[in-house]
């Protein structure tokens, strides 16, 4: 789906100069969900890759699959498997089915393997305020003997561009609606799926997020009563390297995977869409979900780009179909991600854009935290994030949307190896779970082909003032430590039941209100748990009418023994979350005009409604003379002051109140 919208200066007068796009750059359909059982045996059928070539198709056959590419707008209108002749919905108008390409060249044409290019050149006479400022090359692989199509993307912008911003590049599967049924995403969230049509308004009624949808009469009366939520499928990048459908009539499993997050935008925790009822498949390239415009997808003319997206691989499977049929092709489908990932980098794309593993280079090292209030000793950064991104800021890996990241976890003794790093320039980054705060490396990091990089042993000073006093949750950038209410009975998704997901759950905002009705969160320290007693998002009270909502404020009580007047205190306030909120902070009188603390108005990420238990993280390390503490009883006012819609919220991950400096 392509949707472009123009903004025009002076009337006439000027040309079109800023384009906001979403793009869905390779049509096709989305799947089912799977389980497993004895996969069906193929390789008998090895036969050489074929290609056929007319004005209105490109036709790739392998024995096993067999692809068929509209010419030369570059759409994958067919997807013939297993006697299936087209796995693909073939009602799907041209005018949904993304950007069109006006030119196809065969790459690579041999026994083992077909490569073919469909592309399209910007032309300001001609494209100017029609289509995105963009050069586009679709690529597409069929090789022998698997039944997987390989497809990435190369994408350019010159200088001489004008202005766009793309808030979405994706691709996109739409799957035969009457086969595709049962959709995975992982282990736990995974089932027979609602019919496109029981989304419709004759059939459903919309929810406050106008994705959420409430089944009144579907096609099948099992949903009856059931939500059924797009963003309540959604995974973060690092775990989104496999999802599909299942068809149960065929025991034939539809599936995308994806072997590496390089091309990805916003980090490994950034959050985005996999499969949703449609059937749907998605691929997402670059989207604004969990994070809004904070995000980086402003493209200004003067600015020369080029990224290569992808590969991911369309991998189809089939079993005899029996009751296990599900599970054996879900089983399947993980066997087959992790070949991928062993293959990675491939070896025979034919893109200058990706590098093969001989032209890329790794860096390692090791990484410690020096936090002398909790330890002595340098500690070991277990299970800490590193990651190599564009040079930036601290932090600033979490809205970079134009670049290429590579991301590992460190061993149990803060170790880590980040390996087929293509050449360029990054700098190093990490956060380590349980300290606040980002690490970066003041240093630029030049990546060349073949080489290793050895950044010997790293220190991560956490930001530190004082020793804690107390503190709330865990800083892991998740609000998921804290209290989850149970969802309303008649709001229930049955894939969001595992105790992982139950934050996915639709319409957990309004449970705030039912279970604080009477009065907002007070937590005491030393008393309350914060697993119980400190709500997962610091939302508006509904008061039952959407355009009365009222804000809400919470208290932290807790006793200071002695104080020391003349110190300065500091809050650490990390936040997990923020949605057109601002938080002010007041210690000890909640009635002064001016607070001691304000965010100000911060965030665009939407995780509240999007049912994601975190989107950027924000630190604020805040100095706090010691005048305003007494001794004894003391009180933190927390005030959500913003209540312009419903789902102007902030998530916590962590608080913590720190004594003076010594």
């Amino acid at each position: 789906m392509e949707k472009v919208a123009h903004r025009s200066h002076l009337g006439q007068l000027f040309l079109w100069l800023l384009m906001i796009v979403e793009l869905s750059l390779f049509y096709s359909a989305c799947s089912a969900e799977i389980p497993v059982r004895k996969i069906l045996n193929l390789g008998d059928c090895n036969p050489h890759v074929r290609l056929q070539k007319s004005h209105h198709n490109v036709v790739i056959d392998n024995g096993l699959i067999e692809v068929t590419i509209e010419n030369p707008s570059g759409h994958v209108t067919g997807i013939k498997y297993m006697g299936m002749d087209n796995v693909l919905e073939c009602g799907n108008p041209n005018s949904n089915r993304g950007m069109e390409t006006k030119h196809v060249k065969v790459i690579a044409h041999t026994d083992e393997l077909v490569e073919i290019s469909f592309t399209k050149n910007w032309d300001f006479r001609t494209d100017h305020g029609k289509t995105v400022p963009l050069n586009i090359d679709k690529r597409f692989i069929v090789r022998r003997g698997v039944p997987r199509v390989y497809m990435y993307g190369i994408f350019e912008r010159q200088e001489d561009f004008p202005d766009a911003q793309m808030y979405q590049l994706r691709i996109v599967f739409k799957l035969k609606e009457d086969k595709f049924r049962f959709m995975a995403i992982s282990d736990t969230r995974q089932g027979v799926m609602p019919r496109g049509e029981d989304r419709d308004n004759t059939r459903s009624q919309t929810l406050a997020f106008k994705e959420a949808v409430l089944m009144i009469n579907p096609s099948n009366p099992q949903f009856r009563g059931e939500v059924d939520d797009k963003y309540q499928y959604s995974c973060e990048n690092k775990d989104n390297k496999l999802h599909g459908w299942i068809s149960d009539d065929d025991a034939v499993g539809f599936w995308i995977i994806t072997p590496s997050n390089e091309f990805r935008t916003g980090g490994p925790h950034k959050q985005d869409l996999t499969s949703h009822v449609g059937p749907i498949a998605l691929s997402m390239f670059v989207s604004t979900h969990y994070t809004g415009i904070d995000i980086d997808v402003t493209y200004k003319k003067g600015e020369a780009w080029r990224k290569a997206f992808g590969p991911v691989l369309i991998y189809l499977n089939s079993a005899s179909s029996d009751d296990d049929c599900r599970k054996t092709l879900w089983n399947d489908a993980k066997r087959q991600l992790s070949e991928e990932i062993e293959s990675w980098p491939y070896n025979f794309t034919r893109s200058e854009d990706l590098p093969h593993a001989g032209d890329r280079g790794e860096v390692c090292g090791q990484l410690l935290v020096r936090d002398r209030c909790v330890d002595e000793e340098l500690m070991q950064a277990q299970s800490a994030f590193v990651g190599l991104a564009v040079p930036g800021n601290v932090g600033s890996w979490q809205t970079e949307g134009k670049g290429y990241q590579f991301w590992t976890e460190t061993d149990y003794t803060g170790r880590f190896n980040i390996k087929n790093v293509r050449p360029g320039e990054y700098n190093l980054y990490a956060w380590v779970h349980g300290f606040i705060g980002d690490y970066k490396l003041d240093l630029n990091i030049t990546i060349q082909p073949g080489n290793k990089v050895n950044l010997g042993t790293l220190i991560y000073d956490p930001p530190r003032n004082g020793h804690t006093l107390w503190e709330i949750g865990i800083p892991d950038r998740t609000a998921a430590e804290f209290f989850i209410p149970e969802p309303d009975p008649t709001f229930v998704n049955p894939l969001c039941l595992d105790a992982a997901d139950k934050f996915r759950q639709y319409g957990l905002w309004d449970r705030y209100s039912d279970i604080y009705r009477h009065g907002d969160v007070v937590y005491t320290v030393g008393v309350s748990d914060y697993s119980r007693d400190w709500f997962f998002a610091h939302v508006l009270r509904n008061t039952g009418n959407i355009t009365d909502l009222s804000t809400t404020t919470w208290q932290i009580k807790y006793n200071l023994q002695d104080v020391n007047e003349k110190g300065n205190y500091t809050l650490q306030l990390a936040l997990a979350a923020a949605s057109y909120a601002e938080l002010q902070i007041r210690f000890n009188n909640l009635d002064a005009i001016q607070p001691c603390f304000t965010t100000t108005r911060i965030g665009y990420d939407n995780a509240v409604a999007r049912h994601g238990i975190h989107g950027l993280y924000r630190l604020y390390s805040i100095n706090i003379p010691g005048n305003r503490f007494i001794r004894g009883n003391n009180t933190i006012f927390l005030t959500q002051s913003r209540s312009h819609a419903l789902f102007d919220a902030v998530m916590y991950d962590y608080i913590r109140l720190e004594g003076p400096a010594v």
